[in-house]
């Protein structure tokens, strides 16, 4: 069920392909885009699983300008799926995958430091 809610997300959050921009509105344009696949994932997924630093985080992040460094981690299901909903979208929209304020840090390894294979 969770695939088809990201699928639908996906095709609904779809930004259409935008027509050639300057490079000095490239930000300004990924933002709104941003804004209006924001505000439709919460439109279409809810908001009601949603705890405030996630929503605070999307909407400084928003009202920044998109310009600062995303600390943004989906904790629930609902988080997750409007996260991979808009990430989906932005990358449709042409914005590089580093433009999205999703962040999770990663716990510190008792291995120091060592992630891979084995642990």
């Amino acid at each position: 069920m969770r695939m088809i809610w990201i699928g639908l997300g996906f095709t609904l959050l779809a930004a259409p392909a935008c027509a050639q921009t300057s490079a000095a509105d490239w930000p300004a344009e990924k933002c709104a885009t941003y804004a209006a696949a924001w505000n439709q994932a919460l439109d279409m997924f809810g908001s009601d699983q949603m705890n405030y630093a996630f929503l605070a985080g999307n909407e400084n992040f928003i009202a920044g300008g998109c310009s600062e460094a995303g600390l943004i981690c989906p904790q629930s299901e609902q988080e997750l799926d409007v996260a991979n909903a808009l990430s989906l979208a932005m990358i449709n929209a042409g914005a590089a995958s580093t433009f999205l304020p999703f962040n999770c840090p990663q716990p510190q390894s008792a291995a120091d430091g060592w992630n891979g294979p084995g642990l």
